[in-house]
């Protein structure tokens, strides 16, 4: 399948694409700040750069885009019908890193927070983001994910 859009134009709406300080990211920032969090932002001395690291807590907290880091079941997470074979190995090729990211932080004891960007756009405002990280944060789990409850597989 052909895009629907010019070689040009696509490549300008992908550069468009931020990888910080993205509207979801600072949805989750807000939500932390009026609870009451002090948080540090994209610590490039923690493996994957987490997006929100709370020093005191030993807590690193990942935004996740559905789409851009292959969220499993989720239906934005859909694979684009152009170049299926390139957006297979890149998204995968973001999972994996994620992964090893996770799994890294964790062995220097830190704990870890997925938040999908699927349970985002189903809360209804910042109380509720900030109530599930709080209940989060309270349960002493190592590794977790917030994601939506349609999600085919367990939070």
């Amino acid at each position: 399948m052909a895009d629907v859009v010019s070689v040009a134009v696509r490549s300008a709406m992908m550069a468009g694409i931020k990888g910080k300080n993205t509207k979801l990211e600072m949805l989750v920032r807000k939500a932390l700040f009026a609870e009451g969090y002090r948080f540090r932002l994209h610590r490039k001395d923690l493996p994957g750069s987490p997006d929100i690291v709370l020093p005191r807590r030993k807590v690193a907290i990942f935004v996740h885009g559905c789409f851009w880091h292959a969220h499993q079941g989720c239906r934005l997470a859909k694979l684009p019908a152009t170049r299926p074979d390139f957006w297979r190995e890149k998204l995968g090729r973001n999972a994996a890193r994620d992964e090893a990211a996770v799994s890294a932080l964790s062995l220097q004891g830190w704990r870890v927070l997925v938040i999908w960007e699927c349970y985002l756009r189903q809360q209804r405002g910042l109380p509720e983001i900030a109530a599930a990280v709080s209940n989060w944060i309270a349960q002493g789990m190592n590794v977790g994910q917030l994601v939506a409850a349609s999600a085919a597989h367990p939070a």
